[in-house]
């Protein structure tokens, strides 16, 4: 398993093995151990699949008191997958930082709790897989809009499809206050 550094402290960005020959590929998409072996001990009690077309964007959600950790791939198509930093104390708060996560380079990504996330489909269409370390309570739900001016994301979707819901979402500085 490769694990590529990131620039925010408890993201981690996985490309596990896969066995490849002319009749298609194997590759395993979770196992506690080796999870568990670095650093992601986390107790997943939630799958989700996600299916989105393209130029969809979805984000940037978290929850407020039932915080959940992700674990993110996409199994089919490609994502700009955007994680950022909510955490206070951290001296990357207010940062964010992005992947492509695609079913060509099978990378998946650890977002820990304490991060909000967000992503836009770049493909025609994506299925997006995700763990979750705790279960999704509507009445916990928070967000900040995807085009946040503090923020300041360079999302790769000229005109994206955002839904109502994330359209009224709050500014950054609205929820966290300024970034220092």
């Amino acid at each position: 398993m490769n694990i590529i550094p990131t620039y925010l402290k408890g993201v981690i960005l996985i490309e596990p093995p896969v066995f490849s020959d002319n009749r298609g590929y194997f590759t395993e998409v979770y196992k506690k151990s080796v999870y568990d072996s670095i650093g992601i001990e986390r107790n997943f009690v939630q799958d989700n699949l996600s299916c989105s077309s393209k130029d969809v964007l979805r984000g940037l959600h978290y929850q407020v008191k039932q915080k959940q950790a992700k674990l993110v791939q996409v199994i089919k198509g490609e994502i700009f997958d955007v994680a950022v930093d909510l955490r206070p104390y951290s001296k990357t708060f207010g940062k964010w930082e992005s992947f492509i996560l695609s079913d060509k380079n099978n990378r998946r990504v650890f977002i820990p709790e304490d991060f909000a996330h967000g992503f836009c489909v770049l493909s025609d269409t994506a299925y997006l897989l995700y763990k979750c370390s705790e279960h999704y309570a509507p009445g916990d739900e928070g967000g900040i809009i995807w085009c946040d001016g503090t923020l300041n994301i360079n999302w790769p979707v000229k005109n994206p499809i955002v839904s109502e819901k994330d359209r009224k979402l709050p500014a950054f500085s609205e929820v966290f206050g300024d970034i220092k």
